[in-house]
C-alpha cells in the first residue's frame, strides 16, 4: 500500500498532523501497536488528572478539618478507576471512528522500516512518500538487577486494588505526582530520589516549600539515595539502595518506575531507514526533520526538541504538517510553554529560572516570596504558597514565573501568555482581574 504520509503512533502530534494533512487531500496512514489514543489520553495526564480528582477531595477535608469541616472521607480505589475508566475506555474506538470518518488508513502492530520510505507492520508493507514518528516516549532502562519487577505509569494507572506499601524510583514529575495519588489513597508510599532533592525541573526555593506538603501527606522522600537492586522476596519486594547513610534495604509491596522516560525508538529499525540518533535520540534539523532521511520528520516526545509535554506535541505536529504542505517553511517555537506538577499543592513554571537568566546575562529584577498568609491560601487553610517572577530590568518584560499553592496550575497560564507574546509586568500589573481569585494575586507577584 502506497501512502503520502504514514504516522507511526496514534497519540496527540498523530492526530493533529494526521487530520492536517488529510485536509490537504493528502493519503494518510495511522499506526499503532497500542490501542488508539496515545500516552496522555489513555496512559498519562489525562487518566492520572482524573485519579487527582479523589485526591483533592481528601486533601481538602484534611486542610479544613477543624475549620467547620467535620467527618471523614476515603478513597475507595477501584471505584475511583473505574470512574477513571469512564474517560480512557471510549477513546480508542472514537480515534478509529474519526480517522475513518476522514478516511485516514488505520493499522495496528509494531511498526518497523524497511527501508527510506518502507514500513512493515505486521504482514503488510507499506510505502509512504513520508513518515512521521510520532511514537512518544517510555520508560528508561536503569540497567539494575530485578529492573524486571518495576511496574510502569501505565501500569500503576490500570491497578485494580492499591498496594499497601508503594516505592517510586526516582524524583521527577511522575514520582511526585503518583505519591500524592497514592498516599491520599491511603497507601504508604516512598520515594527515593538520587538527585539532592525532588523536582529539579522546578526551582528551588518552591521545592523546598513544596516538600511540606509531601511531609503533611506521611509521604517519605529520600534523596541522595540510588536504587541498586530490586529483590522479590516473600510478601512483596526488597529495594536495595546506597546513600550518605549507606546501604539500606526498603520493604515494599509495588515498587514504580519514576526516573526518567526517552524517545520510544529502539524498535523501529531506525538503520535501515538511515535515520541517525545520537545518544538515543533522533537527530532533526530545524524544521524537526531526519538530518540523515528526508522523508522522515518526527514530533513530541518521539522527537525531544521541546519540553516533554502535550502541547508540545500538538504544536510540533501543527509544524510537521506545514513543512510537509509548504516545503519546510516554519520552526517550532517553544516560548512561554508553561509546566505543571500536579501535587497538592500544584508546582508551575513558565520561562526561565533563575539560574539559567543569569547564565544568559539577563539584568534581573527578582521577586520571591512564601506567601501562606495571602487569602488565596488562608481560605483553604494551605499552607504552602509562594512564588519566584523573573523581569528584565531593560525591557520589563516577564521573563520567567515560578509558582507553588492553590490555583497555580491555572495562574501560570496567564504568565505563559504574557512571556509567548512579550508583555511587561506593567501590563500585568494594570491587568483587572477578577477578585479574589487566584490570578488577583499576580499584581502582588511583580
Amino acid at each position: 500500500m502506497e501512502h503520502d504520509l504514514a504516522i507511526i503512533g496514534t497519540g496527540t502530534a498523530a492526530m493533529v498532523a494526521a487530520m492536517r494533512v488529510r485536509s490537504a487531500g493528502w493519503n494518510v496512514a495511522v499506526i499503532d501497536e497500542k490501542p488508539f489514543g496515545g500516552t496522555c489520553a489513555l496512559r498519562g495526564c489525562d487518566p492520572k488528572k482524573m485519579l487527582i480528582a479523589g485526591a483533592e477531595v481528601i486533601d481538602g477535608a484534611r486542610r479544613m478539618n477543624g475549620h467547620g469541616v467535620t467527618g471523614s472521607v476515603g478513597i475507595d480505589w477501584p471505584r475511583l478507576m473505574s470512574f477513571k475508566r469512564t474517560f480512557t475506555d471510549p477513546v480508542p474506538t472514537k480515534n478509529e471512528r474519526r480517522y475513518a470518518d476522514k478516511g485516514i488508513a488505520t493499522y495496528k502492530g509494531l511498526a518497523s522500516f524497511t527501508g527510506p520510505n518502507g514500513l512493515q507492520v505486521g504482514g503488510a508493507e507499506l510505502k509512504s512518500r513520508h513518515i512521521l514518528i510520532a511514537s512518544g516516549a517510555e520508560p528508561m532502562r536503569l540497567g539494575i538487577p530485578g529492573e524486571e519487577h518495576l511496574l510502569t505509569n501505565e501500569d500503576f494507572l490500570a491497578l485494580e486494588t492499591l498496594p499497601r506499601r508503594i516505592v517510586l524510583v526516582g524524583g521527577g514529575y511522575i514520582a511526585a505526582e503518583f505519591s500524592h495519588i497514592a498516599a491520599r489513597a491511603g497507601a504508604q508510599v516512598t520515594v527515593l530520589q538520587r538527585g539532592q532533592r525532588m523536582l529539579p525541573q522546578f526551582e528551588p526555593e518552591l521545592v523546598v516549600w513544596l516538600m511540606d506538603a509531601f511531609a503533611a501527606a506521611g509521604i517519605e522522600v529520600r534523596t541522595a539515595t540510588t536504587v541498586t537492586a530490586i529483590e522479590k522476596v516473600e510478601g512483596g519486594f526488597a529495594v536495595h539502595t546506597t546513600g550518605s547513610g549507606g546501604s539500606i534495604v526498603v520493604e515494599t509491596d509495588a515498587v514504580i518506575h519514576a526516573a526518567g522516560r526517552v524517545p520510544a525508538i529502539g524498535r523501529l529499525n531506525l538503520e535501515a531507514a538511515n535515520v541517525a540518533t545520537e545518544r538515543g535520540r533522533l537527530k532533526l534539523n530545524e524544521h524537526l526533520q531526519s538530518v540523515s532521511n528526508p522523508a522522515v520528520y518526527a514530533a513530541g516526545d518521539a522527537a525531544q526538541l521541546g519540553p516533554p509535554l502535550t502541547p508540545v506535541s500538538s504544536h510540533d505536529a501543527k509544524v510537521v504538517a506545514a513543512n510537509l504542505i509548504e516545503r519546510n517553511s516554519h520552526t517550532p517555537d517553544y516560548r512561554g510553554v508553561p509546566s505543571v506538577a500536579f501535587t497538592l499543592p500544584p508546582i508551575a513554571s513558565v520561562g526561565l529560572g533563575e539560574a539559567e537568566a543569569k547564565a544568559a546575562g539577563l539584568n534581573l529584577a527578582v521577586k520571591c516570596e512564601r506567601t501562606s498568609d495571602w487569602f488565596s491560601a488562608r481560605r483553604q487553610a494551605e499552607k504552602v504558597y509562594g512564588y519566584k517572577t523573573l523581569v528584565d530590568d531593560g525591557t520589563g518584560r516577564i521573563v520567567g514565573a515560578h509558582l507553588v499553592g492553590p490555583h497555580a496550575d491555572e495562574v501560570i497560564n496567564i504568565f505563559g501568555l504574557a512571556i509567548r507574546h512579550g508583555l511587561t509586568a506593567e501590563d500585568l500589573r494594570s491587568t483587572m482581574f477578577a477578585y479574589p481569585t487566584g490570578a488577583s494575586d499576580i499584581g502582588y507577584m511583580l
